[in-house]
């Protein structure tokens, strides 16, 4: 991996990249155990599998449907303050609902509206990440990687991690667990010296230009993303993915393996599919295509593999080896696809665009596992699995056949050779080298 040395530029594995990088391992950590501790706490006080499913999408429609406006808002002030305040709600938000589960006076709607809560100060924080990977790190790639290998592993040990909190301590445990990452994570945030980025009108100015510059913003964020066809193209088909392939797959692929094989089965499958996707993050760590979207789209023809292991029945081994195989050619795409965001998008507008990324790649998940029902009702669950097999060398193909995607030659971002001056905004002292 190239360092940067003798040239002046920063490191991926500078103190404050690895400030960052603790700070966003912590959080994912925290997040994999949510799941859990809302199924668990609210069975517990007699609700069902809707009122839990009720919980969590108040959070994911709270995110998916601001998350636009948090990039304009990103663009336009301190992203590491955004960052900072939105982990400062989510621990307030996750110590109150652990107070809500001890004292055993447990409301549903309570529960959601701290959710939806959640769900906005995500918005707030998520479009910041590219932004800050981007100016933490020259090599942009090998920093991906080093994130996306720590969600597989907070992916894996989350769950687990939380089911021991349930057994041991309670659900408010859990959700003890889960705020304390939160302050974590803020904490590493504060102690981050970010080189300063050029910037437009903040502050007082930002605030005389009121409304009409929100929306000025909201309306350039949107002709930058309509300006690049790589973009929108990747995005675009990424709808069909979700609706045809991801969508369906996640809820069919934990029934059938549940009902045919155990919960522990699917646990090992599960498995299985962290550490596919650890090795697809060393992977991209190590290769460095000149065609990142090209090389990318190869992995998107992986995963292929793990809903066609389930739908054609193979057993145990060969889904977990199909779960492993889709693991990696998913983290692979994904470091690749992050990268190219990050590297091809002007700083200025990079926050907003990432955002519309977010909200794009989302949008159509819930579509497609709400047809995951009724497709598996008239066509057999076996059956859908085995088409969003098949769909997945469609969507790979799609990527491949669009000449703008397949032809992206990979860009590095800019670089800053020695200190630069800070801004009072930022509140950052000058990168030391």
């Amino acid at each position: 991996m190239d360092r940067g040395k003798g040239t002046g530029q920063r490191p991926v594995w500078s103190r404050d990249f690895a400030l960052f990088f603790v700070a966003r391992a912590v959080a994912q950590l925290g997040d994999t155990m949510l799941p859990v501790a809302l199924a668990a706490g609210l069975l517990q006080h007699g609700y069902g599998a809707g009122a839990v499913g009720l919980a969590l999408a108040s959070t994911s429609a709270a995110f998916a449907g601001l998350i636009v406006f948090g990039g304009v808002i990103a663009d336009r002030f301190s992203t590491r303050r955004l960052m900072i305040g939105a982990d400062l709600v989510r621990l307030c938000t996750q110590a109150l609902a652990a107070a809500l589960f001890f004292s055993g006076h447990v409301v549903l709607w309570q529960i959601c509206a701290i959710g939806f809560v959640n769900g906005v100060a995500g918005a707030v924080f998520q479009p910041g990440v590219a932004g800050t990977v981007r100016r933490l790190a020259t090599d942009v790639q090998g920093a991906n990687g080093a994130i996306r290998i720590a969600e597989a592993v907070a992916q894996l040990s989350g769950p687990a991690l939380a089911g021991v909190l349930v057994g041991f301590a309670s659900p408010g445990g859990v959700f003890t667990a889960h705020a304390t990452t939160y302050a974590i994570s803020a904490l590493c945030l504060l102690l981050l010296r970010l080189p300063v980025r050029s910037r437009r009108p903040s502050g007082s100015d930002a605030a005389l230009r009121g409304a009409r510059a929100f929306r000025a913003d909201l309306v350039e964020g949107w002709r930058e993303f309509r300006a690049r066809t790589w973009l929108w193209g990747v995005i675009a088909v990424w709808c069909l993915y979700m609706i045809t392939v991801w969508g369906p797959s996640v809820p069919l692929v934990v029934t059938e393996v549940v009902q045919q094989h155990g919960a522990r089965s699917y646990g090992l499958i599960n498995s299985a599919l962290g550490a596919g996707t650890v090795a697809g993050g060393l992977l991209a760590l190590r290769l460095r295509p000149r065609r990142m979207l090209r090389a990318g789209s190869m992995g998107v023809f992986a995963f292929a593999a793990f809903p066609v292991a389930v739908g054609a029945e193979l057993g145990v081994p060969a889904m977990a080896a199909g779960a492993a195989v889709a693991g990696a050619g998913m983290a692979f795409w994904s470091v690749m696809w992050a990268t190219s965001v990050q590297t091809q998008v002007p700083a200025d507008v990079l926050n907003r665009i990432h955002a519309y990324d977010v909200a794009g790649s989302l949008a159509m998940m819930p579509v497609g596992q709400s047809l995951a029902g009724p497709a598996a009702a008239a066509l057999g669950a076996d059956r859908v699995l085995l088409i969003a097999g098949v769909m997945s060398f469609v969507v790979a193909g799609a990527l491949l056949s669009t000449r703008s995607i397949r032809d992206l030659v990979r860009a590095d971002a800019p670089t800053t050779p020695g200190p630069a001056p800070v801004t009072a905004d930022e509140c950052v002292r000058p990168e030391r080298h």
